[in-house]
């Protein structure tokens, strides 16, 4: 489409600038299919064989062929039997999983503005088609292939699609010829490009797979990164099977040394790898996160990228951006000077891209409120902006801070100029008055954001804003209040060992003053401008950082080197950021937030995305996050501790010249009717006290640090070392399958019991009502437990070496899961007491 005149591009496409009619886009939705590059997902029959492809399966099933071979015939139809059950478990979990992933992607599909039937209208992307006309912004990501009907100023990141990371300069009225290649097609835009500055009207001519972005995307299906947790659990669970194959490899060999029979030594060593290794984690985590991100989207909070949510707890850094976030972002002029009233309100008018038509609302809230000024001064913008034509723009600049246009009208060529009164005073004829910064300075000491407006009368149109000079004809105050309840969530956050640091492109009175009004700044404290940034080095910022509330006058790249600083010193940050420029420091963060109602490279760019624009809502966020850290690393210690006591157990008995305590397909049977029925349902856990009390920690400290370790160490060798005795002074008042059904049945009771205690971090007597509360899903799970229990050793004893036991016998079951609650509520006890004080 490129070498066709826009005339001839409407032509072939069958459409006119007024769009096409509803009618005719539905017929197009059925030809072309929707606008998205479909995502490959695998087949359920693949999902259900994978369940069988872990290691610790394959290992289990050579178990039970080995059983079959060497004539444990019951043995075999146990481990298989057992395999198919935990496959349809994790089949099931990952089905559930996948399909609360998928509902919550689509919660958040960008939308883009068409014409349809000659009015504008708002659609998701999925229903753009060939032919529609589409109206894109400063900030938009172009979302489908696009020949220019119109466009101004425009610029276009296209790093996506050429790898060269200079935006592009666009131009609608270009006609090439038809070889040009893709990086010269100056006048189309490009699926999945971003626009860094101006706006442009054009035409759909392919969507889809059909777009130069799903060519490529057919060639490469990328898989997800693995998220930092599952790397973590990934590197740990394979130094912890290492360490479980030399344990048992020297146990086989002791075994045998003691005249024991090599086929069961050799089963009980794979059975107990497998039971021991705590496989279902992963799948855990990921119900973990699914749920904490189905309780996020409840509360304004819309998770795009899954592992994100692992992090969100751990934030010790929130960088914000001010406007819309921590103010209202409903601006209103508050204040202004004037020294040439006609030419202000010429500035205001003409300089001004914004709109307000049958009540709407169209443009950026600071020109917005603009025109209600205009309106409330009695000044007809509408009627001006009719009388002074439009012949050259320049959008508003990042770096330079300021917008231009150039009007024609019967008194001549005319520039007018807004921006910061420091970009401006630079271009003045003659030295800025004095007058000008002490008027600039008092306006922003009362919290009001400044723009300065200049005029320049020209003889032509000129090649650069820089060849400019201007006259300033005013000053303009507007207020932007702070949002209700940011005041208490910066306290909230700050209680919570979470330092906020505002970064924002207003002057440094302005930026100060808003800090003050919700807290974010107080004696003590510093407030920098950007350009001073570039007096430290890294780690001397570092050190500032500690103490730095309020950075103003940033650019894109001073938030950029904030958060890559702080990362760097091992520091986690959350960036808040709703424009195209926030978009690299939002790549980079820990976990970079979107705002709503921002612009859709900001959406990309960002792992979640808050509807409602508001600190409160991170803030909350983040005590979503602590919550969702903490049950997954309760989870850990659950399964860790009940691996390491069944370990503990079978060695002390062997290293003791005892017979096995607990045979190879008892400890799988174990392994499904407490770690499979119960570690589920973590996820589900509510939060003891408040989380914003406590101060942040380290993912790696909570997951697997020295406390947890000495928790899972505890618990282990309590169970291992009690139910050794146990089952010592069992073999010498009952035969030995008596005193191996008893240990079966009590090591099953004994897990329960540490699924049970390690729900809260509260000892468990403290409130037992509130106890319970926590998560009732925990008892559900014993319930299932029990029942399948029961039905093991009442109907099918011979399939687990079990034999049924008398009334005199029973009591010996609950002997050691007794021991086991109460020595873990003790050392609760004492943790709480400590706390306490």
């Amino acid at each position: 489409m490129h070498n066709f005149s826009v005339e001839q591009v409407l032509s072939i496409l069958k459409t006119d600038i007024n769009g096409l009619s509803q009618e005719e886009s539905k017929e197009r939705l059925k030809i072309y299919g929707p606008n998205e590059i479909e995502e490959k997902e695998e087949s359920k029959l693949k999902i259900f064989l994978r369940q069988f492809t872990s290691p610790f399966i394959i290992i289990l099933m050579v178990a039970g062929l080995l059983a079959f071979f060497l004539g444990g015939l019951k043995d075999g139809l146990v481990v298989y039997g057992l395999l198919l059950i935990n496959g349809f478990i994790g089949f099931y979990q990952e089905i559930k999983a996948l399909a609360s992933v998928k509902a919550l992607k689509n919660l958040t599909l960008p939308t883009v503005r068409v014409l349809r039937d000659g009015k504008e209208i708002e659609i998701n992307i999925k229903e753009l088609v060939p032919g529609d006309i589409v109206l894109l912004f400063e900030g938009d990501v172009v979302p489908a292939d696009i020949r220019l009907i119109e466009s101004v100023g425009l610029m276009v990141d296209e790093a996506i699609l050429t790898g060269e990371s200079i935006p592009v300069e666009k131009n609608a009225s270009i006609i090439l010829n038809q070889d040009v290649p893709v990086h010269e097609r100056i006048n189309i835009l490009f699926k999945g490009t971003t626009i860094v500055r101006g706006k442009a009207i054009g035409v759909v001519f392919a969507t889809g797979e059909n777009t130069e972005l799903g060519k490529i995307a057919k060639r490469m299906q990328e898989k997800p990164p693995e998220s930092p947790l599952t790397k973590a659990l990934g590197d740990f669970g394979k130094k912890w099977i290492f360490v479980l194959i030399l344990i048992l490899t020297f146990l086989v060999i002791i075994g045998i040394l003691q005249g024991r029979e090599a086929k069961s030594l050799v089963f009980f060593a794979i059975a107990q790898l497998v039971s021991a290794v705590p496989e279902g984690l992963p799948i855990v985590v990921t119900i973990a996160l699914v749920v904490g991100a189905i309780r996020l989207s409840k509360e304004k909070v819309l998770v795009k990228h899954l592992p994100a949510v692992e992090t969100l707890g751990s934030a010790t850094y929130i960088c914000s951006d001010k406007t819309g976030t921590i103010t209202v972002g409903k601006l209103r002029v508050e204040d202004y000077v004037s020294y040439n009233k006609e030419k202000l309100y010429l500035a205001a008018a003409l300089c001004n891209d914004a709109e307000i038509y049958d009540g709407k609302e169209k443009g950026d809230p600071l020109e917005i409120s603009l025109l209600y000024w205009l309106e409330k001064e009695g000044i007809d913008w509408n009627y001006l902006r009719n009388k002074y034509e439009k012949i050259w723009e320049h959008p508003f600049d990042t770096k330079l801070r300021l917008m231009a246009v150039v009007v024609k009208s019967d008194v001549g060529i005319e520039l007018y100029i807004k921006g910061a009164l420091e970009s401006l005073s630079t271009m003045c004829e003659s030295a800025c008055p004095e007058e000008v910064f002490t008027n600039h300075d008092k306006l922003a000491e009362e919290g009001l954001r400044v723009l300065a407006f200049g005029y320049a009368k020209l003889d032509k149109v000129p090649e650069s804003i820089k060849d400019v000079k201007i006259n300033l004809v005013g000053l303009v105050g507007f207020l932007d209040p702070p949002k209700e309840g940011v005041k208490e969530s910066v306290e909230i956050a700050k209680n919570a060992g979470i330092r906020v640091i505002m970064i924002t492109g207003d002057n440094l009175l302005t930026a100060k003053a808003i800090a003050k009004m919700v807290s974010i700044f107080s004696d003590g404290d510093i407030a920098i401008e950007g350009k001073d940034l570039e007096k430290y080095s890294d780690k001397e910022l570092y050190q500032h950082l500690k103490n730095i509330t309020v950075v103003a006058r940033a650019t894109p790249e001073d938030k950029y080197r904030i958060v890559k600083v702080l990362q760097s010193n091992k520091e986690i940050v959350a960036v808040t950021g709703d424009g195209v420029n926030d978009v690299p420091a939002l790549r980079v963060a820990d976990l970079g937030v979107a705002m709503g109602s921002g612009s859709q490279a900001a959406k990309d760019a960002a792992k979640m995305i808050i509807t409602d624009n508001n600190l409160s809502i991170i803030v909350n966020a983040v005590k979503s996050g602590r919550l969702i850290t903490k049950n997954i690393s309760k989870v850990i210690r659950y399964l860790l501790s009940t691996n390491l006591f069944e370990l503990t157990y079978n060695s002390l008995a062997i290293l003791m010249g005892l017979p096995l305590p607990l045979y190879a397909t008892q400890i799988l049977w174990i392994n499904l009717v407490t770690d499979g029925v119960q570690d589920k349902a973590y996820p589900f856990t509510k939060y003891e006290g408040d989380p914003m009390k406590e101060k942040p920690k380290k993912p790696e400290k909570v997951f697997t640090g020295k406390e947890q370790f000495i928790k899972v160490a505890y618990n282990g060798l309590i169970m291992g070392i009690s139910h050794f005795f146990l089952f010592k002074y069992l073999l010498n008042i009952y035969s030995y399958e008596v005193a191996l059904t008893l240990s079966f049945i009590s090591a099953v009771i004994s897990q329960w019991s540490v699924g049970i205690q390690e729900i809260g971090e509260k000892p468990f007597f403290k409130n037992p009502i509130e106890y319970i509360k926590l998560n009732p899903y925990i008892y559900l799970g014993i319930f299932i437990g029990v029942i399948l229990q029961i039905i093991a050793i009442s109907l099918i004893p011979h399939y687990f070496h079990a034999v049924k036991l008398t009334i005199n016998e029973l009591p010996y079951i609950f002997i050691i899961p007794f021991i086991t609650f109460i020595m873990i509520e003790i050392r609760k006890w004492i943790s709480y007491l400590k706390s306490a004080k």
